[in-house]
This record gives C-alpha cells, structure tokens and sequence, in this order.
C-alpha cells in the first residue's frame, strides 16, 4: 500500500496480507473468478469449452494441465502480432524472456501490467516483513543488477528479460523508493552495454556512498559472489579511482562516463580508508560489512542452483544476515520470504494468494510405485491436483500456476515441499526443478541430487584448503555405455590422489536405485571428473550474455544436454585433466 507520502506503509501492508491469508481459500476462487472473468472470451479458453464458466470445479474439468511446449504456439502468434484475443482479454503489452540456461535457447512468455502488479505487491509484501525485523534508515541499496537489451519481435513487441520488463517499467523506480531500495547507481550503470563496465561502476558507487548503503542485494547471490569476487581482482583500480576523482579507462561507453563524472569526486582520506580496510582483512573475511557498515542484511534469490554460492557468499558477508529473495520464475511470482530470519537453506515462501490461481501435484510415490520404478512410467497414473489450501506439511508437490498473463494450468516443473501455514496459505519450500537433469539408462537424477554428490566429493577438497568455483555436468551418450561428467572449476592445484577420490565419491552418491544398479552391472560406464581451466565458468556467463541474457538473471547450466552445444564445447575445449571412477570397479 502506497500512503500518499509516497513511501509504504509496512505495518498496513502486514495487515492486509494477514487478513488475506486467513481466508486463502475464498480468495483464490475470488482469484479465479476474476482471471477467468477478464479472460473468458480468449481463444484459447473458448476452445476448451468454458463457455464463461468461472468455478474452479468447470475449469479444472475443462482446461488441461499443459507445459511451456503446448502455449508455444499462442506465444508466437502474439509475439508475431497477432492481435486478436489469443490467450488473454486484454492485449500482451510485452514478451518475457526466461533465462535460457537450461534449455540452451530462453523461452518466450507473455508480460502485461498485471504481472507488474503482482511483482511490486510482492516487493512491498516481504519489505514489510523484513523492515519489521530489520528496519532500514534513510539510505542507499547497493543493488547489483543489470538490465539486458530489449528487441522488437516480428509483430513489434518489446522482448527482453522478465527482470528488464520490471526494471523498464515506468513504476519501477517510484516502488523502490517507496520500499527504500533507491539504487545508488544511475540508471546509465544499470542499463549500460557492457556488464563488465556495469559491475564495475556498480561497485565504484557502492564505495562512494558506503556509508549510506543499508543493503546490498541482486537478483541472485551468484551475481553478488561475482561481484566481490570482481572487487577483489580490481579493488586497488577503484581506490585509486576515489582518490583522484577520474574513472578508469577500462570504462568506455560514453553514457556511463558521463553520469558517472557527476558523483566520482577526488576523496583521499575514503580512498585511504577503503584501501586499509581491505589490507587489513584475513583472506577478504567479512568484506562486505567492512565496506558497507551501516548495511544489515544481504538479499538475493538463494535456493536451488544458488545454494552452492552460499558458501562464498558467507565468507564475504562475515556476520552480517542473508536472507532468500523471494520465489517466482519467469512466468511469475508464488510467494514472499515473510520469514527472513530463516537462513536461506530452510527459507520458506508464503503464497499470495490473490496473484493467481494454484494447484499442486502430489509427488509423493506409493510403495508399489517404487518397488515398480524400472517399469515405464506410462503404468503410473498422475495424482490429481490439490488445491492451496489441501496441501499437506510435509509432503511435496509440483506447482501448477494460472495468472493473469495467459498462462492457464501451466506446469511451472518446480518441486516444493510444504513446511507449514502461515494462516491458511502454505509455506513453500523449494526443492529442485522436476526435470530429470542426468538420465542414461533407467537412473533418474534431479538437480538436487546432482548438489548433495557435489557437496559430498566437495568435502575432501575443502580438506586440502581448496574451493569449488563452480560446476556443471552432461550426460555422455555418445560413449558406449553411456556415463556421467562432472565438470569442476577448482581455485587451485589439488593432487591427483584427492581427485580420484572425489571422483570415486562422485560416483558413490548418486544413490538412485536405478543409477546403482545399472552401475554395478555396468549399464551405464564410470562417472568421469574433467576439470576445467580457472575463467571456464566466466566464458559460459560470457557466451549467455553475448545472446543477450542478463546478467543478474544468469544462473549456471547445472546439466549441459547435447542440443545446448556452443556450452558443452566451452566446457570440452577447456578441460585440464580427467578421472575416471572406480568405484564401482
């Protein structure tokens, strides 16, 4: 709620939000009325026989569960210019662009005024939790984000990242200072050609105004690991840059120089002063505090592929708080972190019920199911959806999403386990992506599971004082029988015994039935550890962004498949020594 100060009104925002989730199951028909209301003459509702119907029991009757592949071809002819009630009542104002690691290519989905209503009405939900345990003074964010470039598709729309569509919108910047995340980069920085030349300027005005920033956030915490790791390659540049007023010339575009020149001045006792504050630091301990010391938390996206930059991220924040951003996807937002003294690996997000229409599979398998797994799934009939409210604690669910976009029972593939009620909306906690990352004969291994293998392998390495930087891995069916690859980017030199152990440990915790099985009777071939030159995970980032991804959006490919070549090439053409497992030997 915007008071007419301008600025939200935490303790109101709280009350409405509580009174809407007392009674979450009313409000999501309520929800679905209107959807459905606004979008009843769409073509795509009329072909599947709603006839206007607006009841969850006719919807769910009549409209089926689909995946981005089955809305393609609506997306297209909007995004072609079709201009014609396609999917939604109201035209597609703008296209957004998923972040692309997965698939290799990003996918297309319809952005409107409605899914920026819900963006800043979850913005402003979770400032009021959070300023309620943490309250901010007047300040400055540190907010490390970039905006990608936006393109015309065929039928004029503006396409872009869905991060760019929000920080394009006109009411973008007026809702953050309303919730005190005024950026202290300029627009210029955000919006700049080059997010080497972005990051950098990012960081130099967080030195400026250091002791106003009262956060430091990004849209993920891979983005802001980068970032301090950027600071620690250049922080004598930007010292030096205080010092003597005058950017550095590795800073070319015109447009940042220019709006840069308006706040760099010559300041030598702060240059001094930052430059004794890192010679004085162990190892770049607790960095983030000692430049920025009036900061009191750390925010960003945290969960799933991020959880292995926690790590780094905790040694650069030292004692100051982190907390998970909240959760959504490209498609759109769920839930808000309305518990931000959860640390980030048991944060929760509570669902906001009247920013869409939810359903949510069971997941969990009977023991009949399990004992049958090597037979085709085909033998397995789906659970039927539940709605919000019949969720179970505990157990875990697919979330099925309709929103106000066009998006009608769309399988979001995110997995998550719900850990209790705040009032009557669940709090979800995400687990993985449903996917299958790593599959070669009758194995079937998740994200998840792919992140406790590397965890475990990652311990023998921490014992010889060594890092993972990052990792990924392929599934190699070109090899007769087919095998798994890790690929590792280690900060230093590890001995070859350590290597073939991490290898075989690799290996042994992929502890899938159907992965050990077809080991033993070597059905599938021993894991094989490449590792990988340091700077090979900068080229991937490098190679997304050249395709226009942005920045701030990138997560890292956790499985490279064979269609996405041009980074399974990078990763190939990079790789300093190889391990073949003998676990299973």
């Amino acid at each position: 709620m915007l008071e007419k100060t301008g600025e939200v009104n935490p303790e109101k925002v709280i009350e409405e939000f509580e009174a809407m989730t007392k009674d979450a199951g009313r409000v999501q028909k309520e929800t679905l009325t209107k959807i459905l209301e606004e979008n009843g003459d769409a073509e795509y509702l009329l072909k599947h026989g709603l006839g206007g119907r607006t009841d969850p029991e006719s919807f769910k009757s009549c409209v089926p569960l689909v995946t981005h592949k089955d809305l393609e071809p609506y997306i297209q002819r909007i995004a072609d210019g079709d201009t014609s009630q396609v999917l939604t009542g109201k035209p597609i104002t703008s296209i957004s662009l998923s972040s692309g690691t997965a698939q290799g290519k990003p996918k297309f989905v319809p952005f409107n005024d409605e899914l920026m209503d819900s963006t800043m009405q979850i913005y402003r939900t979770s400032f009021a939790y959070r300023n309620r345990d943490f309250p901010l003074g007047n300040g400055k964010a540190l907010q490390i984000v970039y905006s990608s470039k936006q393109f015309l598709t065929k039928g004029g729309l503006a396409a872009g990242t869905a991060t760019t569509n929000v920080f394009r919108h006109p009411r973008f910047k007026k809702e953050m200072k309303a919730i005190m995340s005024q950026c202290c980069s300029p627009d210029e920085v955000i919006f700049g050609p080059d997010f080497h030349q972005s990051l950098y300027c990012h960081l130099l005005c967080g030195l400026i105004y250091g002791e106003e920033v009262q956060f430091v956030a990004s849209t993920f915490a891979h983005s802001i690991v980068h970032a301090f790791e950027t600071f620690v390659q250049y922080w004598e540049e930007l010292c030096a840059d205080i010092r003597e007023g005058a950017l550095s010339s590795r800073i070319t575009d015109p447009s940042i120089r220019s709006a840069m020149s308006k706040i760099l001045h010559p300041d030598p006792v702060k240059a001094d002063l930052i430059y004794n504050k890192c010679l004085n630091l162990s190892n770049w301990y607790g960095l983030i505090p000692a430049l920025f010391p009036n900061a009191k938390y750390i925010s960003g996206i945290m969960t799933g592929s991020m959880l292995p930059y926690l790590k780094k991220l905790r040694h650069y924040a030292g004692e100051l708080p982190i907390m998970s951003a909240d959760y959504g996807s490209s498609e759109g937002w769920i839930g808000a972190n309305v518990n931000p003294k959860l640390p980030p690996e048991l944060a929760t997000f509570a669902v906001l019920p009247d920013i869409g229409y939810f359903e949510f599979i069971p997941l969990n398998e009977s023991i009949e199911d399990k004992e049958q797994d090597d037979v085709s799934d085909f033998l397995r009939i789906e659970p039927k959806p539940v709605g919000l409210t019949e969720v179970k604690v505990g157990e875990e669910y697919e979330i099925i999403v309709t929103n106000f976009a066009g998006l009608y029972r769309y399988r979001l593939g995110d997995v998550v386990k719900v850990m209790g009620f705040h009032n009557s909306t669940p709090e979800l906690q995400f687990v993985c992506r449903r996917n299958l990352l790593l599959t070669v004969n009758i194995d079937k291994n998740t994200e998840k599971d792919l992140q406790l293998s590397v965890e475990a392998a990652q311990r023998l390495l921490a014992n010889e004082k060594l890092e993972l930087v990052d990792f990924t891995s392929h599934a190699d069916l070109a090899s007769e029988p087919g095998h798994y690859v890790i690929f590792w980017e280690i900060n230093g030199e590890a001995s070859e015994e350590v290597l073939n152990e991490c290898c075989n440990c690799l290996d042994r915790s992929f502890v899938d039935a159907g992965y050990v099985s077809a080991r033993k009777v070597k059905a599938i071939g021993p894991l094989e550890l490449r590792v990988v030159r340091r700077g090979t995970f900068q080229k991937i980032l490098d190679h997304y962004v050249s395709l226009g991804a942005a920045v701030s959006q990138f997560k890292t490919p956790r499985c490279v498949g064979a269609t996405n070549n041009q980074v399974l090439q990078i990763l190939c053409s990079n790789v300093d020594r190889k391990y073949f497992s003998t676990a299973f030997a």
